[in-house]
């Protein structure tokens, strides 16, 4: 029953973001050409989102599903990391027309050929899995 739920929100989310042409390649394109708001009025409202049901959390002390309570813990120092690792994802998701996501849901859509991006991905995750302790973190 609890992967039921989590079937349908992904079915449901899927649809949104196959409805609002987030997992387009052309409007991806617009995006890496500075062409188009379309995406990025999408990526700031997930922003804002996020941001808002953040703050929520910690204000309201809210607890997860099990009664405990939700801890998010502050983002370690350093930037150079993350703007490294900014880097690697945009790349990725400019060669290839879609971020990790949308890769399920074109996939699902009948795209067949996103399977070796997908397999991609999972390579790409893999490795860095085993060379992660080796990485200036």
């Amino acid at each position: 029953m609890r992967v039921l739920k989590y079937l349908i929100v992904g079915f449901i989310f899927g649809i949104v973001l196959t409805k609002s042409e987030a997992v387009s390649w052309y409007r991806i394109y617009e995006m890496f050409h500075f062409q188009s708001f379309h995406m990025y009025g999408i990526i700031m409202t997930a922003v804002c989102t996020g941001l808002i049901g953040i703050q929520i959390i910690k204000r309201k002390n809210l607890k997860d599903i099990k009664g405990q309570p939700i801890v998010i813990a502050d983002k370690e120092k350093g930037s150079f990391r993350y703007w490294i690792g900014g880097l690697f994802f945009g790349f990725g998701w400019a060669l290839v027309g879609t971020c990790p996501g949308p890769i399920f849901i074109l996939l699902g859509a009948g795209f067949l050929s996103l399977g070796f991006v997908l397999v991609g991905a999972l390579i790409g995750t893999f490795i860095y899995g085993v060379i992660k302790e080796s990485l200036p973190h």
